[in-house]
């Protein structure tokens, strides 16, 4: 199979359309419909079924994709490492995250990484805990940043720190003259939260139900951070969040952070994953030494 049919398949499978995977590839819908007959030729049976709405995979397409995906993340790595020992100052880091939380704990060294690697370009793909880790495992990104994520004999743990999950307010809210907080404190007042498909939402609300406290919605349940922060820079709700998410604010005087009461914190893992059995480029280690620093660094001056 030839490395530009395993591009062509690639590009199909992601756009679902033979006209859009033309576009993405810059070359005509015929060469496309051409390299797929080839490939439909060679295995002996069809691999695409095409409908109004555009292509949907056979069970024999869905085997060839799961295959060419992995092929091609490895083509691209050997591309890396190659152009490494070549001497060339270029590459490309494709990273995958869960969580507003996590992307904006990411985001920070992203912009410090970037500014003395300019040379390497950074690809942030946000998803659920476990669809970051299926993105590592299955060649789609190198590096995976997680919270609140399950065990995943797949991926290693590069690293592994605690991250607390406190409340965040405005310095005029009522709470914010107690010097710590309790989860009772807590639902007497207005909280933005996420919803429960949030690790972080599961987590309060287990806590909630071991202290025997109601787990009903509260007033805001949103996905959206920018929703939860905006709402709590109204004085009209509390977050529950890691300081770092919100730091830019805790400096300007706009939020204050009271910690929980001692047995009743919220602790999760922040975790920094790669594949088992993958080789990293130059690029890839240089961004993996680099965030292991700054995460160990951030991680124990905002705890």
């Amino acid at each position: 199979m030839k490395i530009e049919a395993i591009d062509i398949f690639n590009e199909l499978v992601r756009s679902g359309s033979i006209r859009q995977a033309a576009e993405g590839l810059n070359t005509s819908p015929t060469a496309v419909v051409r390299q797929l007959d080839k490939l439909e030729h060679s295995f002996g049976t069809p691999l695409v079924e095409r409908t109004p709405r555009g292509i949907r995979l056979t069970a024999a397409g869905e085997v060839l994709a799961a295959s060419t995906s992995r092929v091609a993340q490895e083509l691209k790595t050997a591309h890396q490492l190659i152009d490494d020992y070549k001497g060339l100052r270029r590459g490309r880091v494709a990273i995958h995250t869960n969580g507003a939380a996590a992307s904006a704990i990411l985001a920070p060294a992203l912009s410090e990484f970037s500014r003395s690697h300019p040379e390497i370009s950074m690809e942030v793909n946000v998803s659920s805990a476990q669809g970051a880790l299926d993105a590592v495992a299955e060649g789609r990104s190198q590096f995976s940043v997680t919270m609140f994520a399950p065990k995943d004999p797949r991926v290693e743990v590069l690293f592994r720190a605690p991250v607390y999950h406190e409340p965040i307010m405005s310095p005029d809210h009522p709470l914010a003259a107690k010097v710590e907080l309790s989860m009772a404190d807590l639902i007497r007042h207005r909280l933005a939260l996420p919803n429960r498909s949030f690790g972080m939402r599961r987590a309060f609300d287990a806590r909630l139900h071991d202290l025997g406290l109601p787990t009903e919605d509260y007033s805001f349940t949103t996905p959206s951070l920018e929703m939860q922060i905006e709402l709590a820079l109204r004085c009209s709700a509390i977050l529950i969040l890691p300081r770092m998410t919100v730091a830019r604010w805790l400096d300007m005087g706009q939020f204050v952070c009271r910690p929980f009461v001692k047995s009743e914190k919220i602790i999760s893992w922040l975790e920094l994953s790669h594949a088992n059995s993958r080789t990293q480029s130059i690029a890839a280690r240089r961004f993996r030494d680099f965030l292991m620093g700054f995460l160990g660094r951030r991680l124990s001056i905002a705890e």
